[in-house]
C-alpha cells in the first residue's frame, strides 16, 4: 500500500473539534513529564480509568468494548469505565468538562483548530515520548500523525478512520434511469432533473446537525476556488466573502429551490438515521457524507449496500478547483491524554488497545479504514475511497473542524441558514468573516 502524498503543511495543519476518555483514580507512582518533553513515568498499575467513545451506533460499541476489555485483562487492577456518547452530545459534554476543569483522562478531537487550543492551554499532554518508542508512530500513516503534530510535538493518537467525504449513489436506480456517474457539475444537475421528474429526490440531507450541510458548501467552495481561499480566510490573509465561498451559497440556495433534497431536512437528525432511512427506502438516490456511511449502511441495511456506489464530487466547469481534491481527515478521531490523568502511561495504553491489530481487523470488518499502514482492503467502496485519498493533490479538513469552536458554530449556524434560504450567501459570508477576524484578534 502507498503512503499518501500530496499533503501541504498549509492544509494538514487544518482541522476541528472533539472527544474521549474518562477520569482516573489510583495511587501514583513515578512522575509526568514536563512541557519541555522529558520523558513519562510509569504509574503503579492500579486504580481506575474513564474513557468516553462517540461510536454509538453498528458496530462501533462492541468494538470499543471488546478492546477496552483486552486492556483489563492486561491489566485487571485497572478499572477501565467506557461511556458512549453521540455525537454531537459529545461535544456539548466535553465543552463543559473543559470549562469546569473536570476532563477525564483522555478525550478524543478531530485535530485542527480546537487541538492547538487543548496544547496551547494545557489541557492535553505532549505524547511524543510514548509515539517514539520502539517507534510506535511509524505503525501510522504520516498524513495522520502530521494531523495530530503541533508545535513540533505530537499530541494525539490516530484513530478509528480514514475519513474522506464522497458521494453515495444508489447503482440500481442510475441505471434504471439509464443516468450515467456525472463528472461535472452541470452534469451532476442533469442527473438531479432526470431524477426528480421521475419521482425519485436527488439527495438526501438531514441537517438538523448542521454539519452535513456544510459538507456540500465545502465541496462546491473548494470545487469552485480550490483550497486557498479557505486556507486564506483562515490565516487572515484572504476572507470568507471570497467569491468561492458566495459560489458555494448561490449553488445551494439554487438546489433548494429546484427541490433536489428531501422535505423538511432542516430538521432532520442525521445522528437518529433519518436520512439514511429515506436512501434505504430507494425514495433518494445521492447523499454526500463521509466514508463511515459505508459501515452504516452495511450494517443497517445489507440488501441496500449492495446497490451502493460512490463517484468523486464533479469538477466545476468555471472554477478552479481540482477535483481530485478530497474533503475529509487522515484518522477521523484522535485520542488525548489530559493534563489532570493521574495515570497517564496507563491511559496511553488503554488507547492503543482502540488501535491494535484485533482493533484494526474490526474496522476493516466493519467497513472502515483505519490510518495505519499495510493493510489491505477487500471491500470494493473502502479501495475506491482509499485510492481517492492517495490521488488527491490535497485534503481539504472539514471547515467545522478546521475553525475554532466559536468561528465553526458560526458557519455549521449560517451554512443551515443557507439551506433554509433565510439568509443570503453575501450575509453568510459577512458573519462568518466577522467571527473570523474577531478570533484572530484575540
Amino acid at each position: 500500500m502507498k503512503v499518501l502524498k500530496g499533503f501541504t503543511p498549509a492544509v494538514l495543519m487544518l482541522s476541528v473539534l472533539i472527544l474521549v476518555i474518562g477520569g482516573c483514580k489510583k495511587e501514583e507512582a513515578g512522575q509526568v513529564a514536563s512541557s519541555q518533553g522529558a520523558a513519562l513515568q510509569a504509574e503503579a498499575p492500579s486504580g481506575s480509568l474513564e474513557i468516553w467513545s462517540i461510536q454509538t451506533t453498528g458496530n462501533g460499541p462492541g468494538i470499543f468494548q471488546r478492546a477496552v476489555a483486552r486492556f483489563t485483562a492486561a491489566n485487571p487492577n485497572i478499572k477501565a469505565n467506557l461511556t458512549l456518547i453521540v455525537n454531537d452530545s459529545y461535544k456539548q459534554k466535553l465543552a463543559v468538562a473543559l470549562a469546569s476543569g473536570q476532563t477525564p483522562d483522555a478525550f478524543l478531537s478531530w485535530s485542527g483548530g480546537p487541538m492547538y487550543e487543548y496544547a496551547k492551554n494545557g489541557n492535553i499532554i505532549d505524547i511524543t515520548s510514548y509515539m517514539n518508542e520502539n517507534n510506535y508512530k511509524d505503525k501510522f500513516l504520516d498524513a495522520a500523525i502530521a494531523q495530530v503534530t503541533y508545535d513540533g510535538k505530537i499530541w494525539g493518537l490516530p484513530m478509528q478512520n480514514v475519513s474522506v467525504c464522497t458521494v453515495f449513489y444508489n447503482k440500481e436506480l442510475f441505471a434504471k434511469y439509464n443516468l450515467a456517474v456525472p463528472t461535472t457539475i452541470k452534469e451532476l444537475e442533469a442527473v438531479c432533473d432526470t431524477l426528480k421528474q421521475n419521482g425519485i429526490t436527488p439527495f438526501s440531507l438531514a441537517n438538523k446537525t448542521q454539519w452535513t450541510g456544510s459538507m456540500y458548501f465545502m465541496f462546491l467552495a473548494t470545487r469552485h476556488g480550490g483550497t486557498e481561499p479557505f486556507i486564506k480566510a483562515v490565516d487572515g490573509s484572504g476572507s470568507f466573502t471570497d467569491p468561492a465561498f458566495i459560489y458555494a451559497g448561490e449553488k445551494i440556495q439554487e438546489w433548494v429551490k429546484k427541490e433536489y433534497f428531501n422535505t423538511g431536512f432542516n430538521g432532520l437528525d442525521e445522528d437518529a438515521g433519518q436520512a439514511r432511512q429515506i436512501l434505504y427506502r430507494n425514495e433518494a438516490a445521492m447523499h454526500i457524507m463521509g466514508s463511515w456511511f459505508n459501515s452504516s449502511a452495511l450494517v443497517e441495511n445489507p440488501e441496500y449496500h449492495a446497490k451502493l456506489g460512490i463517484f468523486k464530487f464533479p469538477r466545476d466547469e468555471e472554477g478552479v478547483g481540482d477535483p481530485n481534491t478530497v474533503i475529509g481527515t487522515v484518522g477521523d478521531n484522535f485520542y488525548h491524554i489530559a493534563s489532570s490523568s493521574k495515570n497517564p502511561a496507563k491511559a496511553f495504553e488503554l488507547i492503543t488497545h482502540l488501535i491494535d491489530d484485533e482493533a484494526v481487523k474490526d474496522a476493516l470488518d466493519d467497513g472502515r479504514i483505519p490510518p495505519v499502514k499495510n493493510i489491505q482492503l477487500s471491500d470494493p467502496i473502502l479501495a475506491e475511497l482509499f485510492a481517492q485519498v492517495q490521488s488527491a493533490p490535497d485534503m481539504q479538513l472539514w471547515y467545522d473542524q478546521s475553525l475554532s469552536p466559536e468561528v465553526a458554530d458560526v458557519h455549521k449556524i449560517t451554512s443551515q441558514e443557507i439551506f433554509g434560504l433565510t439568509l443570503t450567501p453575501q450575509a453568510a459570508a459577512q458573519q462568518l468573516q466577522d467571527a473570523q477576524a474577531q478570533y484572530l484578534q484575540k
